[in-house]
């Protein structure tokens, strides 16, 4: 899965990267340890072009009553995202990009959760395939977005036994809809070589821990 994520991209570099327009409220600028129910910045495609905008890292399906009136949605998986009927309709029409530096996973030993951080081995921003949905009540509007995850691939597997849909530039106008249908097609795992991970200190646990120290590959003990 994918629950901890970094971002240190500002939002004209997003922009560029995207070649979308921004809104005005898209976080950018250092964040190191980017928790669910945050704010993500997100590029989603309509009415000929591309923009980047902020939602909140949680799905919100139409029939909840409140944010909180049910499980919190940050991941929605590839085999059952088509047909769970949180996820269908959104899968379908409502297809995002979120960008990355990378994320964090943890891998189970025994009673201890060990974290470790996962990036692109050619030091590109990390795209993820997502979907988006505007949840509205009581007059409180929330847009809202969810990360595609898949079954883990050969890097990730040891670690985790599942991993975030990956995106490469060239799948970026299919998966957003911008050339048609396919874009289930995209939803596999990064081929090796693709994707590398290490482990980092224990801080990364706690959501309010910060600043760039938190993906620092962790000393080996002398």
């Amino acid at each position: 899965m994918c629950g901890r994520m970094a971002n240190t991209l500002p939002v004209d570099a997003m922009a560029r990267l995207f070649k979308a327009v921004p809104g005005n409220d898209v976080p950018g600028g250092e964040r190191l340890n980017i928790c669910p129910t945050e704010s993500l910045p997100v590029c989603v495609s309509g009415e000929g072009q591309r923009q980047l905008r902020a939602m909140r890292w949680g799905f919100i399906p139409h029939w909840y009553k409140t944010p909180t009136d049910g499980p919190l949605l940050i991941n929605a998986r590839s085999e059952t995202v088509a047909e769970k009927p949180a996820f269908r309709e959104a899968i379908r029409s409502r297809r995002c990009l979120i960008p990355a530096d990378g994320f964090y996973e943890w891998h189970r030993e025994g009673e201890e959760k060990l974290p470790f951080y996962v990036s692109r081995k050619d030091g590109a921003p990390m795209v993820f395939g997502g979907l988006w949905q505007d949840w509205e009540k009581g007059g409180e509007l929330l847009t809202t977005c969810a990360i595609v995850t898949l079954p883990a691939g050969p890097t990730l597997a040891p670690i985790h036994h599942r991993e975030p849909l990956v995106l490469e530039q060239a799948d970026w106008a299919k998966w957003l809809g911008e050339e048609g249908h396919g874009a289930a097609t995209l939803m596999q795992p990064r081929p090796e070589g693709i994707l590398q991970a290490w482990r980092v200190g224990q801080e990364v646990n706690s959501n309010r821990a910060s600043g760039p120290g938190l993906r620092e590959p962790l000393a080996d003990p002398a």
